[in-house]
């Protein structure tokens, strides 16, 4: 573990649990609102990316953080696909 890594995984923890509430608001409103798109795809995107590129760079605690930013928004997307755009 070095200095860099052990910031960037308090980050990514952070991020994680920011996620995780909006899975978590998402489920209690059965449905989602204000959401650009394209925005969630690119994070997500990067996200995924990350599960690659921090082992390469043996940043286990970033890892561990992009693995539960990465399973948040999966979640997050089946439940968006699940309830639909609220109105």
């Amino acid at each position: 573990m070095t200095i860099p890594d052990l910031i960037n995984g308090m980050f990514e923890a952070c991020g994680s649990v920011c996620l995780w509430l909006n899975v978590r608001r998402i489920a209690q409103d059965k449905g989602y609102a204000g959401v650009y798109l394209p925005t969630t795809i690119f994070f997500s995107a990067w996200g995924f990316w990350n599960l690659y590129y921090y082992p390469h760079l043996g940043q286990w605690l970033s890892f561990a953080g992009g693995v539960s930013i990465v399973t948040a928004n999966v979640a997050w997307a089946a439940l968006m696909l699940k309830y639909g755009r609220k109105r």
